[in-house]
């Protein structure tokens, strides 16, 4: 569904991304895994258009989309929800969900997408009025993944979407990406500080050290490797 082909990217003259290979498939969960500045934001960033490759390819549902504004990526089906959320924090709810729909123009598709969203995370519905930033964290962290989810994405990228979460909601919201996962049919392209449970949710998951891949395999493997158990989980 989603392969990247030895992608390149830099900042200014730092190479952030080496040489990046790797896929996602239709269905799947794939985590990534890395230390703070090991270049897994930066991939997601050049997946959606953000940032665009001085090398290599990226190819989703058979089309090249490196080189793409991120709104015609968008309109591929894949969409992201950014690490922080970013969610405009002083309209509503409702708003905010508006603003992820902005390429949807019929107005049954958009009542579907809202339906689907609300059954998922039916706090959104409750708080359809209520100023996105007045939102408690867990909240925030709904609205912006259900923001993304109105573009009726084939996949979503979700950047470390238990940040800042109490750890009773943490499990929650891997709950959530799951379902995502099972009951809309979205593949889900994970990048999260909790290796641990997104390696047990994930089918795959691959490892990225300094802006390259260094390790790949299903997610109870990584949970098995004695680098990944030292490294990332303090065992």
């Amino acid at each position: 569904m989603l392969r990247t082909d030895s992608i390149d990217v830099y900042y200014g003259a730092a190479q952030a991304l080496r040489a990046v290979s790797m896929h996602v498939d239709e269905g799947e969960i794939v985590a990534v895994i890395g230390a703070n500045g090991a270049g897994k934001t930066t991939l997601l960033k050049t997946i959606s258009g953000v940032l665009r490759p001085q090398a290599g390819s990226i190819h989703f549902a058979g089309r090249r989309i490196s080189g793409l504004d991120p709104d015609r990526i968008v309109a591929a089906g894949i969409v992201q929800a950014p690490e922080g959320r970013l969610l405009f924090a002083h309209m509503t709810v409702l708003e905010n969900l508006e603003m992820g729909a902005y390429l949807i123009k019929e107005k049954r598709q958009f009542a579907d997408r809202l339906d689907a969203v609300h059954r998922l995370f039916p706090t959104l519905k409750e708080r359809a009025k209520q100023v996105a930033g007045t939102l408690s964290g867990g909240e925030q962290q709904m609205l912006a993944i259900g923001r993304a989810l109105m573009s009726s994405p084939r996949m979503i990228m979700l950047d470390e979407p238990s940040l800042g979460l109490a750890p009773k909601l943490v499990t929650s919201i891997f709950n959530m990406v799951q379902q995502i996962n099972k009951e809309l049919r979205v593949t889900v392209l994970l990048v999260e500080q909790n290796v641990r449970l997104s390696c047990e949710i994930s089918n795959r998951a691959f490892v990225l050290e300094n802006g390259a891949i260094v390790l790949e395999g299903t997610g109870m493997e990584m949970l098995a490797n004695e680098h990944v158990r030292r490294a990332y989980m303090g065992l």
